[in-house]
């Protein structure tokens, strides 16, 4: 993606830490010189200091089929905020959108196994609803394994991070000001998280 310098993030760290609190994400891979695209939850993992993403495809969602020999592109891009010009000292000035996004490309490989496929929904039930793990844990076996048998679990190995944060830094120190107020006492959860981010970045 377009990353003008003074948006440019290179630190993995915080790259893996906002996948991880923003993990709904967008897999796209090409077939035929057509992009597909899905919106999945994923798992962030860090395996002998290679970033892996975990998930899986409804099995009638053909997408899954390109995972394997093709680069793949997740993208994770929440939150995002308006900003207005109200917030600008100068009246001669147009309104923009600040926002962060983290392009995730890497090399894709299926999960067909019982065994490994059942690891991948336990880490995710862990993940995003531990109190389930107990009743998973007691459903009978063949409902699980019917369950199993309608999904399609792959992983990814992330070879390359390209981190974007468009977060008013090529504005003065009270239009930052002026646009954190603004958006710390919006309605907007997704403009708060805009204001929060702003402030940690006027921190640096």
């Amino acid at each position: 993606m377009y990353i003008p310098k003074f948006n440019l993030t290179t630190d993995q760290h915080e790259m893996v830490a906002f996948m991880k609190k923003f993990s709904f994400a967008t897999i796209i891979t090409a077939k035929n010189g057509i992009p597909l695209a899905t919106h999945l939850p994923f798992s962030i993992t860090i395996r002998e200091e290679q970033i892996i993403l975990t998930s899986h495809f409804a099995k009638a969602n053909n997408q899954w089929q390109d995972i394997e020999n093709n680069s793949v592109l997740v993208i994770f891009s929440e939150p995002h905020a308006y900003i207005s010009t109200k917030n600008y000292e100068l009246d001669l000035n147009v309104p923009t959108w600040n926002y962060i996004s983290i392009h995730a490309y890497g090399e894709g490989k299926l999960i067909t196994d019982t065994e490994n496929t059942f690891k991948v929904l336990e880490m995710m039930i862990d993940e995003y609803e531990e109190s389930y793990r107990k009743k998973w844990d007691h459903f009978p076996m063949d409902y699980k394994l019917k369950m199993s048998k309608g999904i399609v679990a792959f992983e990814i190995s992330i070879n390359e991070l390209q981190g974007k944060k468009k977060l008013s830094q090529n504005r003065t120190d009270i239009e930052k000001l002026n646009i954190i107020e603004s958006l710390s006492d919006s309605e907007d959860s997704s403009a708060r998280f805009i204001a929060s981010y702003m402030m940690k970045e006027s921190e640096k």
